[in-house]
């Protein structure tokens, strides 16, 4: 058992992003919880403070039960996008390849 949850911060409302990182971890059954950022105002603002956007979906590998990352993520350079950017315990609007190299990295995959 994994000493570390996936925590995905999303929304109700469509996103391609958003459908990629559910199609990648459905298909290597990874189990991860979802927070509504669109739900949640607290959560919203997190994401927003993160990544200077409500970008979504924006994942971090959290201590089980909690939905904070593991380590403060690694700040982005100012005014750059979020989009696809490894920073430690946090990734935000990943393409499919980047997403399965940042699990298998946190060892969510082999």
């Amino acid at each position: 058992m994994l000493d570390r949850e996936l925590v995905m911060y999303t929304r109700t409302t469509g996103c391609p992003f958003v459908t990629i990182a559910e199609r990648v971890l459905r298909e290597y059954n990874v189990p991860y919880r979802e927070i509504y950022i669109d739900k949640d105002p607290i959560a919203r603002q997190r994401v927003k403070a993160w990544t200077g956007f409500l970008s979504v979906p924006t994942l971090v590998v959290a201590e089980p039960g909690y939905i904070l990352p593991i380590e403060e993520p690694e700040p982005l350079p100012e005014g750059m996008s979020p989009q696809g950017i490894d920073r430690g315990m946090m990734l935000t609007e990943p393409r499919e390849p980047q997403l399965v190299a940042w699990l298998q990295k946190h060892e969510f995959i082999r």
